[in-house]
């Protein structure tokens, strides 16, 4: 066997020997308290040095089957961050849509392939790894209490199943530093897709049953720092086709009586308390009409005398008069109930990326609800410089490979990045090194950007939601999408999220953002721009890719966030 220990920025892809981690500080990996932080073991085993081939069943919901072809390695921690740690396999999973056809020369693959992504979890402290390729162990520290501060040696050992042939051993340096990061003081919000949860796993919606996976599900995007989450109030009108509608996740229920419409909040106030719970500071009102456009109305079901009905959808226009006086009796009465119900910030949603072809039927759209949202923060994504001056929009989204132009007139906007944004920005398509993805945080930071928005959390069906698919086969919503765009979670068998190196990495994107707005309100901010600018070159659309400069520039921050600490 052959293994080298390497940092969680390397993408192990099997033919080769991977980076090895370096030394930063007198650490391979270091941060603050509730800080997770990560390192790889990469091993390559031999085909004569398998140690068991014992099948295994426990990969039933794995991207392939690994039974026949592969071998059983024992993993064993010690010391004294040992029970803090979580260990992964790095799976390889199926991409049949790496890279656009005319990719930047910073793409690691752009053929279709299997290439590491999901992070399958270690439960019985026993590997199941394919010999003759570069696999990967993924292994998570989260230090917790003051008693986990300073240095720690993590001694990880491989062996084989049964023990008694010692394979590798590896000594991780950490550094943990004893006080915690602020909050995230930015607006960070993933679509999540409750009705996704209840096909995949198969259960009926707003069941027990799938008020658990939500819970369990909206637990892991806050483990990504998600802080804000799209609320399927009435089922979103999003990746929907013309005509077709998304199983029905409508948590308010709207009932008309004798011409009247009541609402009730009782499914709401559920939600709200999970994200209470969880530490959600913000919550995303579903979109009020249909995406790209403005045509529609969202598929909202009204409870009558004779029953249940389908009252809203592709069938009713945007400037209906029925949809007005629903938005009337509906809008005023959500907003009073959250007002008294959560105490976070409330976002609002007319439709979702609107183009300049679309001005006239947004307009026509935003005027249906203006008074109704007098003094609500409204905001959608949009690319067009001129229909955001126009003040159509008053908070505008912008696509990362659009935002120079927005900043160059004054501008310091929220920022999206979506399949579009696929040369030369930050994105987190599989095919693309780890450290493209981790860059957004110091991004963000030195633009001043209040927010960033993602569509996709876990979004498991194909490409304008006609038909589901298996998300361990499939990562490109049926094709369309680069893989890894749609999802940043895998629905584990258990019901639990299995999470990918695109999470994990993002989350430490965000780590960096919190330390360097902790550094600024300690110091300056000239000073803790001046630690990310590379020269004045770092951009939305140019940073380096030299992981080693990009992990030396946090050390550096938390130095400084410690001296700055430490004068007080």
């Amino acid at each position: 066997m052959q293994s080298v220990l390497t940092d969680s920025l390397e993408k192990v892809l099997g033919g080769t020997a991977p980076r090895p981690a370096e030394l930063i500080g007198g650490a391979h990996a270091s941060g603050f308290l509730g800080e997770v932080l990560s390192v790889q073991v990469a091993v390559l085993l031999e085909e004569h040095d398998a140690p068991d081939t014992a099948s295994a069943d426990r990969l039933a919901h794995a991207p392939r089957d690994l039974e026949d072809a592969s071998a059983v390695v024992a993993v064993h921690l010690a010391g004294d961050l040992a029970e803090r740690a979580r260990v992964h396999v790095v799976r390889r999973v199926p991409v049949s849509s790496p890279a656009p056809e005319n990719p930047d020369e910073h793409y690691l693959a752009t053929e279709p392939g299997e290439y590491p992504d999901l992070l399958e979890p270690v439960t019985d402290r026993t590997a199941r790894l394919t010999p003759g390729i570069w696999e990967a162990l993924w292994i998570d520290i989260t230090p917790e209490g003051p008693s986990d501060g300073g240095p720690h040696d993590l001694a990880v050992t491989l062996t084989s199943a049964d023990g008694e042939h010692l394979l590798a051993e590896h000594t991780v340096h950490l550094r943990v530093h004893p006080h915690r990061l602020p909050p995230l003081a930015i607006t960070n919000t993933h679509w999540f897709h409750a009705d996704c949860l209840a096909t995949h796993y198969d259960v009926a919606v707003f069941s027990e049953r799938h008020w658990e996976l939500i819970e369990a599900f909206l637990a892991s995007a806050r483990e990504m720092d998600v802080n804000s989450v799209l609320t399927p109030t009435w089922t979103p009108p999003l990746d929907t086709a013309e005509g077709y509608t998304r199983p029905v996740v409508q948590l308010v229920g709207i009932h008309e009586v004798e011409g009247r419409y009541d609402v009730d909040f009782h499914r709401l106030d559920r939600w709200l308390g999970i994200c209470r719970d969880l530490g959600f500071t913000g919550i995303e009102i579903a979109h009020l009409f249909t995406q790209w456009g403005a045509r529609a109305t969202p598929a909202i079901q009204v409870e009558t005398a004779a029953g249940l009905e389908d009252r809203f959808g592709w069938h009713v226009p945007a400037t209906s008069p029925a949809y007005r006086r629903l938005l009337e009796a509906l809008i005023p009465a959500l907003r009073e109930h959250l007002a008294e119900q959560w105490d976070g910030q409330v976002l609002w949603h007319i439709s979702d990326e609107p183009g300049q072809d679309h001005l006239a039927d947004y307009r026509a759209a935003k005027a249906q609800v203006a008074d109704l949202l007098e003094g609500a923060q409204v905001v959608d994504a949009l690319s067009s410089l001129d229909f955001a001056a126009r003040g159509v929009v008053e908070t505008p989204i912008v696509a990362t490979d659009h935002v120079g132009a927005f900043l160059e007139a004054g501008w310091t906007p929220w920022v999206y990045y979506c399949v579009s944004q696929n040369r030369d920005v930050a994105n987190r398509f599989i095919a693309l090194p780890s450290v493209r993805s981790r860059v957004l945080g110091r991004q963000l930071f030195a633009f001043d950007a209040p927010g960033f928005l993602h569509w996709g959390y876990n979004f498991w069906y194909s490409q304008f939601s006609l038909k589901t698919i298996d998300p361990f086969q499939d990562t490109c919503a049926g094709g369309p999408f680069f893989g890894g765009d749609p999802f940043a979670v895998y629905p584990g068998p258990d019901g639990t999220a299995w999470l990918s190196i695109r999470h994990r990495v993002f989350a430490q994107a965000m780590a960096d953002h919190r330390a360097l707005t902790w550094l600024a309100e300690l110091t300056d901010r000239p000073s803790t721009k001046a630690l990310i600018d590379e020269g004045g070159t770092l951009t939305y659309s140019s940073f380096s890719y030299e992981v080693g400069a990009h992990l030396r520039s946090r050390q550096a921050a938390d130095e400084k966030i410690l001296a700055a600490l430490a004068a007080r």
